[in-house]
């Protein structure tokens, strides 16, 4: 296995005669055995660049190399869950994992395809047409740990699924990942689901890199400001400040000592993700970059 999973150097993906562009300039590093949260809005480029590393899309500009190669030559290697979850619909659920098992010898893992089968109380003999959206998700998610992939590709997995089925998913996935060393990566609209289970960060905004690099070192590269209206927020890099009354509140990347007026605590990672969002002028941070410009 590689050190890297995905590494991407000025990525860019255009579609139609005026090449609008879903992703522009994107670069980041993304360490093996990662679970990595894609986060941004819709029309980040989130799904464009899933494609790409799965090798369904190429680029238009730059360069991709998942597993230490081009996606298209390590396919039996990844697997890869888009949003449709699109599947056979005439099969049987039991005939979609056969089905799984014969596209891939030698690598197929009948034990966790099954379990996650059964633990959706999801009958054999069942046609996929029949299923619903839920229950087609987990089929899906079957099919792809069954085949034992190193990488696996999330395209809003859990976006059809109640809380209570959110939740068992998410535990599953987190256990299996962390028992063969899976890299995951996964977008979601849901930030708080992936509280807890992911431990990198790439957050993108009209198809730029916004945020790139492991979430605890992103999450301590800034604080969340409490204090008086007429306090000063400089030298600090100011992601979003809101005043109430005589009390501001400010997201701040600190340059240097904190003034110990403010009240400063650590964020969590909804408040960082929503204060980028809400502030898309603000520059971007790439801690993988600085750590290869350290060494």
């Amino acid at each position: 296995m590689t050190e890297t999973a995905i590494e991407a150097a000025a990525l860019g993906k255009g579609f139609g005669r005026r090449r609008k562009q879903a992703l522009d300039g994107c670069s980041f590093r993304l360490p093996a055995g990662s679970v990595c949260a894609v986060v941004g809005p819709n029309g980040a480029g989130k799904s464009t660049l899933l494609s790409l590393a799965a090798g369904l899309l190429r680029p238009t500009d730059g360069t991709i190399t998942v597993l230490g190669a081009a996606p298209a030559a390590v396919r039996e290697r990844l697997a890869y869950v888009a949003q449709d979850k699109p599947l056979h619909p005439q099969l049987t659920v039991a005939d979609t994992l056969r089905y799984g098992r014969e596209l891939n010898p030698g690598r197929w893992d009948d034990r966790t395809a099954e379990r996650i089968v059964a633990e959706g109380d999801l009958e054999p003999d069942a046609r996929i047409r029949s299923l619903s959206g839920g229950q087609r998700t987990r089929v899906a998610l079957a099919l792809a740990l069954g085949k034992r992939p190193e990488l696996l590709l999330l395209d809003e997995p859990m976006a059809d699924l109640d809380p209570l089925a959110r939740h068992q998913l998410m535990a599953t996935l987190m256990a299996d990942a962390a028992e063969h060393g899976t890299t995951v990566v996964m977008s979601s609209h849901v930030v708080a689901e992936l509280d807890g289970a992911c431990d990198h960060l790439l957050l993108l905004g009209a198809g730029r890199v916004r945020l790139a690099g492991p979430l605890d070192d992103l999450l301590a590269a800034h604080r969340l400001l409490t204090g008086r209206a007429d306090a000063s927020l400089d030298p600090h890099t100011v992601v979003e400040s809101r005043t109430t009354g005589r009390q501001v509140t400010a997201l701040v990347r600190p340059e240097g000592p904190l003034d110990e007026s403010w009240q400063a605590t650590a964020p969590t990672l909804e408040e960082l993700v929503l204060a980028h969002l809400r502030a898309p002028e603000t520059p971007a941070l790439r801690l993988d970059e600085m750590r290869e410009a350290a060494v």
